[in-house]
């Protein structure tokens, strides 16, 4: 018996081997077959020199060109040389948001002598624990709109829309700025139940395209925003005029994402690709976007801002002298400023690369305007653009901005390994993808957690460097406790580039145009009867 079974085992095994060996003949032969088809393919081919001159090993440049994005981060880049975010940058907010140690030894990798880095002024008898305050509380809008929205934190979540990102980051994302105590901005793909669902402060922006707040002809329907301004939860309204991305041209979603969900938000077509216009068709001026300002404040009840790449900056001065001759109820209650060294968005790398100025030349600019015409108290200024670490948040309050946002710097606290592919609809972290197979990694639950922590540690850590500078809090940061590295490698103080402006005699007043008339209702924010009949 124990022979016979031997026998049907060797059996078995003998004709396992003949199968295998067949199958994998067969397998040999279609590789040969198919290498003859692509050899033929490459040298029959006018398109590609390299595949024509070198058929079949040519393939192997467009694979390795591929591969190479992604292998440089981990095995060949240095901690500090990787753009748009190196390795140092991407491992603090990794682990911030994990809650784990922050701290790094043997000394700083990061080179203090190259022009324009930024040093902070420690003092000779910094801030002690005991003697260390909250940071204190900015309202925006105080005074003109009938809802003005206070926040204590200085560290928010910038712009990124549903569709642009998938259904478990904004989950994740709202649950995490409800834990954290901070605001999320819609971005322009209108406002989905996953904002809301987690409870947390919401800016709603409104782009070119007015996705969620537009009627059927695609202008801005005062129905909807009454509709959006109802929610309790939704605290500003940020109308987006050009974004880091992308300057002077409007936002833009792969068909691909365009899901059924995300085209009902929207108020488009399933699956065609979401492009906005270049501008607001209905803003040509100034004057326009005082007046548009004026209207949404009023509809709403809630602040009204702008958000705005600076470029040419005559702008800030016709502005200006408007609002001083119009009345300071036509100020925007906040400014948004972005830089133009990129952003999450698709944008093509012409615009990304070359237009308008990056936050570091613009934030003092508008700053100092701002100042020059006496309405630094009335309207208050948002910084945004690369800002994912304490040190350039530190900066951007000691330079003059009330607040911070962060799109990026949420991404990689959600788990984005900046893998290059938030244009596509293959993120693999699924952060920015609507298939359901790359997003069932990613988990709301502890992101959200994630999300949390490195906004509370970021915060932290920008306190930590306002107490080493010898102030209570992070908004006692000012100009004078920042050196810029010059052309000749030595430390300038800021308050040399950009000294503090006084404002000028002329806007020392405010325009008596403030106590026009007072039963004008287009000037006014709307009442709690007009939001409720939304």
């Amino acid at each position: 018996m124990f022979t016979t079974t031997l026998d049907s085992l060797n059996n078995i095994a003998n004709t396992f081997i003949e199968y295998a060996a067949l199958a994998f003949l067969l397998a040999l032969a279609v590789g040969i077959i198919y290498l003859a088809y692509i050899y033929i393919a490459d040298i029959t081919q006018t398109q590609h020199a390299i595949r024509r001159n070198y058929p079949i090993i040519g393939r192997f440049r467009y694979i390795f060109e591929h591969l190479g994005e992604f292998f440089r981060q981990y095995f060949f880049a240095m901690d500090r040389e990787e753009l748009p975010f190196n390795r140092s940058q991407r491992s603090w907010v990794y682990r911030a948001a994990k809650n784990i140690d922050t701290t790094i030894a043997f000394g700083s990798t990061r080179p203090l002598s190259q022009s324009n880095e930024v040093l902070f002024m420690n003092c000779f008898f910094p801030t002690l624990s005991q003697d260390a305050v909250p940071t204190h509380a900015v309202t925006i809008g105080e005074g003109f709109a009938k809802h003005p929205y206070t926040s204590s934190a200085i560290f928010h979540i910038s712009g990124m829309s549903f569709g642009a990102i998938s259904k478990p980051a904004i989950q994740a994302l709202s649950a995490g700025a409800k834990e954290a105590g901070i605001w999320l901005n819609t971005g322009e793909g209108g406002l989905s139940p996953y904002h809301l669902e987690a409870g947390c402060d919401i800016v709603f922006q409104i782009g070119t395209a007015k996705y969620g707040v537009r009627d059927k002809d695609g202008q801005l329907s005062d129905e909807k925003l009454r509709n959006i301004a109802s929610h309790p939860q939704v605290r500003m309204f940020e109308i987006k005029l050009s974004q880091g991305a992308k300057p002077g041209k409007g936002g833009i979603l792969p068909g691909g994402k365009v899901t059924a969900e995300v085209a009902s938000i929207r108020g488009i077509d399933v699956g065609k690709d979401s492009i906005s216009p270049n501008g607001h068709t209905d803003i040509h001026s100034i004057d326009d976007l005082l007046d548009m300002i004026v209207r949404i404040r009023g509809i709403t009840g809630k602040p009204v801002g702008f958000k705005v790449v600076v470029g040419f900056s005559e702008w800030l001065d016709e502005m200006c002298e408007a609002i001083h001759l119009r009345g300071q109820k036509y100020a925007p209650d906040f400014i948004t400023i972005d830089s133009a060294d990129g952003g999450t968005g698709a944008a093509p790398q012409s615009l990304m690369d070359y237009v308008g100025l990056p936050i570091r030349r613009s934030l003092p600019m508008v700053v100092d305007k701002l100042c020059e015409y006496n309405l630094r108290k009335r309207i208050k200024v948002i910084a945004s653009g690369k800002m994912i670490n304490p040190a350039e948040a530190a900066w951007a309050l000691c330079v003059g901005a009330d607040f911070i946002v962060s799109a990026r710097g949420f991404m990689f606290a959600l788990g984005c390994i900046q893998a290059l592919q938030c244009n596509k609809n293959t993120c693999p972290t699924g952060i920015t993808t609507h298939d359901p197979e790359l997003q069932r990694g990613l988990d709301p639950t502890n992101k959200a957690t994630r999300v949390k922590n490195y906004a509370l540690n970021l915060m932290h850590e920008v306190g930590v460097i306002a107490h080493s500078c010898g102030v209570k809090e992070a908004r006692g940061l000012q100009r004078r406790h920042v050196y810029l590295i010059d052309n000749s490698g030595s430390p300038e103080p800021l308050t040399n580039r950009y000294p503090d402006k006084t404002p000028k005699p002329a806007h020392l007043i405010a325009s008596s145009a403030d106590s026009a008339d007072e039963n004008n209702p287009a000037l006014h924010p709307a009442n709690d009867t007009d939001i409720r009949q939304a």
